[in-house]
């Protein structure tokens, strides 16, 4: 063969790769959903979410006011609104709910009686309020990998989610920082509940 043909050769499976890599046009653009993330100082919002973001744990500090990361995953990105947790903040969480299409509720699952009681409180007030007890819920039980850590079905029996929750989407699983797989996962079964709520809402 030919230096010619050869190098025409050459040019056009050049050709046929740039078609096939450049000319489909850009990829679909994956659908975002903003969520508030709320719960105690402590039960892990802040860590969980660097975790989902490949962020350094070294660099996490306690929110103390909000503040927003966009979560991205294969088939959506998360902007995620989180709240601070503190006494002096929580009362001013209902001012951050407008907008939300979903809601993330971390848990310390080894806290003390007292703060999983007003967990507990803040849960119930969060799933009653006008602005999100129509949302889709992703509950997460926190720190399993302690010893003191109650279990999943412990958590359901005292948070009185099935009485309370009935008729709701929501999802209560178990995470801790050293399971990357499971908070992924967790979140995915999120994404589908949002998903599902938007093809309602196009049907109506």
């Amino acid at each position: 063969m030919s230096d010619l043909r050869i190098t025409e050769a050459f040019l056009y499976m050049d050709y046929l790769c740039f078609r096939a890599l450049c000319c489909k046009g850009p990829p679909p653009a994956r659908p975002e959903y903003d969520l508030v993330c709320i719960g105690l100082t402590g039960s892990g919002k802040t860590s969980l979410l660097s975790k989902l973001c490949s962020e350094s744990p070294e660099n996490v500090v306690s929110t103390t006011g909000f503040s927003i990361k966009a979560v991205p995953f294969q088939n959506a990105i998360l902007n995620v609104k989180e709240l601070g947790g503190a006494d002096n903040i929580r009362k001013y969480w209902s001012r951050y709910y407008q907008g939300s299409q979903g809601v993330i509720f971390v848990l310390d699952s080894a806290s003390s009686e007292d703060d999983l009681e007003t967990a507990r409180n803040e849960l119930h007030s969060a799933l009653q309020h006008p602005q999100l007890c129509t949302l889709p819920f992703l509950i997460l039980a926190n720190h399993q990998d302690k010893p003191a850590a109650r279990s999943v079905q412990e958590i359901k029996k005292y948070f009185e989610l099935e009485p309370l929750a009935r008729g709701k989407r929501w999802i209560l699983q178990p995470c801790s920082l050293d399971n990357t797989d499971a908070l992924k996962d967790s979140f995915s079964q999120l994404i589908n509940l949002l998903e599902e709520k938007d093809h309602e809402a196009m049907r109506m």
